[in-house]
């Protein structure tokens, strides 16, 4: 490799006020104490990586350095070895890196299990075969060292070195094989299964059908592992599919909500079944209920979506809507509207009438909850989906507009208008039910507090009440509301003391006026009246 197609790995910022350190001073620290070591040697690193060339200095670290047991050291000479250039300009290995081959062979043999998996871990960044030969036989040990944190990386480092230079380990694959069967931790397991699939998948298939019905006993990091091998064969060969199935349909119990999630992910592409696909959208539900991320529940939730989209899944989903309202018990108004947009997706004749019942109840909960700042707009939405169910099917007007009603005299001016806009299109589509919604209306008349919503619906009376006994109501409301007539009378008496209590009533917004100093007063019509009648009396 020449100096030019050399990988920049990384640029890490120098200060401009501080010169860099010269070869021979840098030369001097290398072979001071350990603490002087250290950082001459993170300045090395540093100024390698920013483009410098130190030659002179390779062989004062291999003689000064890396002889070192200081695992702060080794772990920079890790970084060192992986940075600096290890080739003549026409490509020839250093003979300098003979010696460096042999400490790291040192290093693989060493007692301390830290050092020995770092090591491994470093070598799978290696692209020299020369450097990697006379250690195979020191990596080969490594699978059978006591600690799995020795022997997880001493197959991650066999892969690494199989898949660029097949020819050091041509019998990986089935070296790894064996390892597999023997092996009891998971993390080991998993990376050999995952080498496996990517460098022999028939081994994988082998070894999965010796133990496919002891996978949900296995820990999660392998379950995700024997998931993806499953999707991989069965998208490259359909007839296996039979085969792994159950076992798909087993990692749906997992313990582990990753290993659920992809399972039922890779059930639903494996089968179109109706139970397939039930058993997928159930784990999907389960596990928004469950998982007390929102934006788990979220992501869950659009897998759901798109399986609704599918024609054929529609009807499986439609009897699954109960079960998606538990949904609505997330306190996240994002994950609410859309659980109530796809309940409202699914809805049909049969079983809209629970809809129905579950969203009044949502309703009435929404007036009994501490007022938050979602809580109305949460009414809002359970309002727009009552009011759509009510439009697409009339039957169930007349079970919504008297718990709907209620919400015209709402603190909450938008919830309000939604009800009225719901209230105004059911007299009009609905002849059938304008006496009910008459009544209603006459009942929560005098406590709405909104003047937009006052004036809706007095507009509503006004327009469809036809009888004689409706329009009498209506007047009658109408009086109460504005209390005793006239105004003025009743606000003179108010003063003297001569009105009670319960007959008091609130008087009209009083008029600006402007004083001849160019201010703002305010003036009632009581005020307006007392002086004029003195004048009457003189």
């Amino acid at each position: 490799m020449t100096a030019a197609e050399n990988v920049c790995y990384t640029l890490i910022n120098v200060p401009m006020d501080s010169e860099p350190p010269s070869e021979i001073s840098l030369k001097n620290d290398l072979k001071g104490d350990v603490k002087l070591k250290t950082e001459a040697l993170k300045k090395v690193i540093i100024m390698i990586l920013n483009g410098e060339k130190l030659p002179g200095l390779l062989m004062t670290i291999i003689r000064f350095v890396l002889p070192l047991q200081d695992h702060t050291i080794k772990k920079l000479l890790l970084v060192f070895w992986e940075i600096v250039p290890k080739t003549t300009p026409d490509g020839r290995l250093l003979q300098e890196m003979i010696l460096v081959c042999d400490a790291y062979r040192k290093d693989l043999q060493h007692p301390n299990e830290f050092i020995r998996g770092s090591t491994l871990r470093f070598l799978c960044k290696l692209k020299e075969a020369e450097l990697l030969e006379p250690l195979m036989p020191a990596i080969r040990a490594c699978l059978e060292h006591r600690h799995s944190y020795v022997r997880r990386n001493a197959v991650l480092a066999i892969y690494t070195i199989y898949r660029n230079f097949e020819h050091l380990i041509p019998d990986a694959p089935e070296l790894i094989h064996d390892f597999l069967v023997n092996e009891k931790d998971a993390s080991c397991k998993r990376n050999a299964f995952m080498m496996l699939i990517h460098a022999d998948q028939d081994r994988a298939l082998d070894y999965l059908s010796t133990c496919i019905d002891q996978v949900q006993t296995f820990g999660d990091i392998l379950q995700l592992v024997i998931v993806e091998l499953i999707y991989k064969v069965c998208h490259a060969n359909p007839s296996e599919r039979a085969r792994f199935i159950r076992c798909i349909y087993n990692l749906l119990q997992s313990s582990s909500p990753a290993v659920k999630y992809e399972a039922a992910g890779t059930l639903v592409t494996l089968s179109s079944a109706p139970t397939a696909i039930k058993a997928a959208a159930q784990c999907y539900i389960d596990l928004i209920i469950k998982e007390s991320d929102n934006n788990v529940k979220l992501i869950v939730l659009d897998r759901l979506i798109e399986l609704k989209e599918h024609p054929s899944h529609e009807r499986v989903l439609q009897d699954l809507v109960m079960d998606i309202l538990r949904v609505l018990s997330t306190p996240d108004l994002e994950v609410r509207k859309k659980t109530l947009q796809l309940a409202l997706d699914l809805v049909s004749s049969r079983n809209v009438e629970e809809l129905v019942i579950v969203l009044k109840k949502e309703v009435i909960k929404t007036n009994n909850v501490t007022e938050h700042e979602d809580t109305d707009k949460y009414r809002q939405l359970l309002v727009r989906t009552l009011h759509s169910c009510s439009v697409r099917f009339p039957d169930m007007a007349a079970n919504v507009i008297p718990v709907l009603m209620e919400f015209l005299s709402d603190n909450n001016e938008a919830a309000a208008a939604d009800v009225l806009e719901f209230v105004r299109e059911a007299i009009q589509r609905f002849d059938n039910l304008r006496p009910l919604i008459v009544e209603k209306m006459l009942e929560v008349f005098h406590s709405i507090k909104s003047v937009k919503i006052y004036r809706g619906a007095l507009w509503i009376l006004g327009e469809y009440c036809s009888t004689k006994e409706d329009i009498q109501s209506v007047m009658t409301e109408v009086r109460r509301s504005l209390g005793e007539i006239p105004i003025v009378e009743s606000e003179i008496k108010k003063e003297a003391g001569e009105l009670k209590p319960e007959e008091e009533v609130s008087v009209g917004p009083a008029q600006k006026l402007v004083t001849e100093m160019g201010t703002y007063a305010t003036q009632s019509a009581l005020s307006s009246s007392r002086p004029a009648k003195k004048e009457e009396d003189r």
